[in-house]
């Protein structure tokens, strides 16, 4: 028999503050001469610092990383564009969402699932739920975060099943108040990515589109403008020392969860799921890439959810050939 985990996203609360204040000092240099001064590093659930410092790809730096932990892509974003934090790993949705609403930032290096895992990104309902298919959500109330991939998700859902983005009504929630808003049953459907989609899935949720074949999971380790001036040679190095971290963790999936279980508090199980599926690795900030971001901003601007007034090109700033 199979145990079921208790759907409880709260599980992650220890340690995850959507203010954005840092939470504790990882790498070497405590102020010594060869202190290069400071790196704010954002994120998500646990994820990059938990990878980061599993892998111990931070020994040896002569700067300082600071860490601030954040529940979504989007609270990172608003760290990213107030100055708050120098740089973060984000998906491409909420990159877009910001960059095109304006906010000071670039990506500086691109990321990207392989084998795109079923469950990583869904829309999922309840498990006793009557709806089958993309058409059944018209009317009916989809939560997701808004500017994220899981609202990208939703969107390209629609359209691929031929339906106008106002076919359902979008219920704006973080990923807490979502979880709680498709277990009361106020919302159809959830719009989420993982560790969330894992969590409701444990809690007896059912998947009712993966995106895997909707989407290509990219993500970009966005920067600060300011940031990308005033300490581009601790980007440089701190964007090597993730790329190491990241195939770090993709060849031990086992380390990496454990360390994002004691990050998060999250139970093993689940952070096993979460490292298998979100097994990102670096690739260049190509023209493929580029191309990649362009669909992502079309599918905003067709969804009436954003105007794209900033040039794509202006988006990427590839520290490695700088």
């Amino acid at each position: 028999m199979t145990r079921s985990i208790p759907f409880s996203p709260d599980l992650s609360r220890r340690g995850v503050l959507a203010s954005g204040l840092a939470l504790a000092l990882a790498g070497c240099g405590g102020g010594g001469p060869k202190d290069r001064g400071v790196l704010r590093v954002g994120s998500q659930k646990g994820g990059t610092k938990a990878m980061v410092l599993a892998s111990r790809a931070l020994d040896g730096a002569d700067y300082r990383v600071e860490w601030s932990e954040f529940p979504a892509a989007q609270n990172l974003l608003e760290a990213l564009g107030s100055g708050a934090v120098d740089v973060g790993m984000v998906g491409d949705g909420p990159f877009a969402f910001a960059y095109q609403s304006g906010q000071p930032i670039v990506a500086v290096a691109a990321r990207r699932v392989q084998n795109r895992p079923e469950g990583a990104l869904a829309i999922v309902v309840p498990g006793a739920s009557p709806l089958r298919k993309v058409q059944d959500l018209k009317g009916r109330a989809l939560a997701t975060t808004r500017g994220s991939i899981g609202h990208y998700l939703a969107l390209r859902a629609l359209s691929a099943a031929g339906l106008a983005p106002d076919a359902v009504r979008f219920v704006f929630l973080g990923p807490s108040d979502a979880a709680a808003a498709l277990r009361s049953g106020s919302v159809a459907a959830w719009a989420t990515w993982a560790p969330y989609t894992i969590l409701a899935l444990a809690g007896g949720a059912r998947v009712l589109v993966d995106g895997r074949d909707l989407m290509v999971a990219t993500g970009y380790d966005a920067a600060n403008q300011r940031a990308v001036s005033e300490k581009r040679a601790l980007l440089v190095d701190f964007l090597k020392r993730e790329a190491t971290a990241l195939q770090w963790a993709h060849g031990h999936p086992g380390d990496y969860a454990q360390m994002l279980a004691r990050e998060t508090g999250m139970p093993l199980a689940i952070t096993k799921e979460v490292a298998a599926k979100n097994a990102f690795l670096p690739v260049p900030l190509d023209a493929g890439v580029e191309q990649d971001l362009q669909q992502v901003f079309d599918t905003y601007a067709a969804g009436g959810a954003l105007v794209t007034r900033r040039p794509l090109a202006d988006a990427f700033v590839p520290l490695d050939k700088s």
